[in-house]
């Protein structure tokens, strides 16, 4: 959706700035559920929000923890935002003083320039743009003063740092690992993968969501088969029975689940492939244990006609053979299946296990194809081919999560440190392509 486009404008351009009000504690009139609280609201999670009761008037406040001059509010809105609304200030939390009114607002994301201060700012909404609640991603409050946030590169809400001592140890055994000589006649590829069969489905995303079962849209789940929404690294690597093929791999993955005329459709199969797109990929480092990660975008609600980046397509023969009716999704040929393959970022800051968006610890890279500061680590590039056993037709599809173009991926690692590391070093460091089992 446009919000969600607009969102990561406003991430970005807000990075050099940490709001007064993240992290801070935040209140609110009434939440829709569990899943949207207040706290939501000044995380600094773009992926998370605040959602009200379905009725107006409602308010959300955030207290600085001092008093502050207050120079802009930005509000960044789900599709659910509210038309009508001001803004206030205040020294105690009893008398308010309005700095902003706004009067047929248009959503998305709002910057508001103000003059105000206080300890406590709050947002009153009095009249909905739709039928549901006022419902926001993050409410962000700037200038100077209040009680002084952590830097956003700090391991304040969100970022998980990692166990410095694990890590040291876990580099040791990977490289004091004997590299197995590929043969001869091996393909260089660096490649091994996780063959992995559908699991189960639950309302659950134990990296969105932790701890708040039912707080998500439908995932379907592969590989750990006790993954849900109280799942850490402890309770994944106690817990190994998988979906997914190798000894030695305890980690879970999920997608949205693909409905077909309202009726699920889960995947026949999962590969979750583990490689290189370096030139040079023997530089390539194991994931820590506990290490997270999603690629695509949830909220992105836009159209994807033939030829856009990113598509669903037809494998096997015939191919693509038509769209649906509404242009968004591929009809395959009796003999072929529909497909999408998602691709993770390679790229690692070598400092956190996960970060407020889930995605701010690693990226793709981009500079020659190598791995720089901030995020120098290269690490296996991970990416799930999802093979759906269903052609498609002029009714297309629709995903929990909303569109085609919504699709995502999620990612807890906990390999065992010996499986992984010799995969890693046989396949991708030596560049020779290897079996699920990890041999050539």
């Amino acid at each position: 959706m446009i919000a969600a486009l607009l969102t990561n404008q406003a991430m970005r351009a807000s990075a050099a700035e940490t709001p007064l009000s993240q992290g801070r504690p935040a209140t609110a009139s009434s939440t829709e559920n569990a899943g949207t609280p207040a706290s939501a609201a000044v995380d600094g999670n773009p992926a998370t929000r605040w959602s009200s009761a379905f009725s107006d008037p409602q308010w959300l406040q955030v207290d600085l923890g001092a008093t502050a001059t207050i120079n802009r509010v930005v509000i960044t809105w789900e599709t659910a935002y509210a038309r009508d609304f001001t803004i206030q200030t205040s020294p105690n939390g009893t008398t308010w003083t309005t700095i902003n009114t706004t009067v047929d607002g248009t959503g998305g994301v709002q910057t508001l320039n103000v003059t105000g201060s206080g300890q406590y700012v709050r947002l009153n909404t009095t009249r909905r743009a739709t039928q549901y609640g006022a419902s926001l991603w993050e409410f962000q409050v700037f200038g100077t003063g209040g009680a002084q946030p952590s830097p956003s590169t700090s391991s304040g809400s969100g970022w998980v740092n990692m166990d410095q001592a694990a890590w040291n140890a876990q580099l040791a055994e990977f490289n004091a690992m004997v590299m197995n000589p590929a043969p001869p006649n091996a393909v260089r590829v660096s490649e091994f993968n996780a063959a992995c069969v559908y699991s189960h489905s639950l309302k659950d995303d134990p990296i969105v969501f932790p701890g708040l079962p039912g707080a998500s849209h439908m995932h379907s789940f592969f590989g750990n088969r006790a993954a849900n929404a109280a799942t850490t690294t402890a309770s994944l690597r106690n817990n190994t029975a998988s979906s997914c093929g190798p000894v030695g791999d305890p980690s879970a993955y999920w997608i949205p689940t693909l409905y077909e005329r309202g009726v699920a459709v889960e995947p026949r199969g999962m590969t979750v492939y583990y490689s290189s797109r370096l030139p040079d990929p023997t530089k390539t480092l194991p994931f820590p244990q506990g290490f997270r990660m999603i690629a695509g975008d949830a909220k992105k609600q836009s159209p994807t006609p033939a030829g856009v980046p990113n598509q669903f397509w037809c494998a096997g023969p015939g191919g693509e053979i038509g769209r649906s009716a509404d242009g968004n999704w591929p009809i395959c040929a009796p003999t072929a299946n529909l497909t999408f393959q998602l691709v993770f970022q390679d790229c690692w800051d070598g400092v956190h296990l996960d970060s407020p968006d889930h995605k701010s610890h690693v990226s793709y890279n981009t500079v020659d194809g190598k791995c720089v500061a901030p995020f120098p680590i290269a690490i296996p590039n991970v990416s799930f081919v999802i093979d759906y056993p269903t052609h498609g037709s002029a009714d297309g599809f629709t995903l929990s999560s909303g569109m085609a173009s919504s699709i995502h991926g999620d990612s807890f690692l906990v390999w065992d440190n010996a499986a992984l590391g010799h995969r890693v070093k046989d396949c991708i460091v030596q560049k020779a392509k290897c079996n699920t089992a990890g041999t050539f």
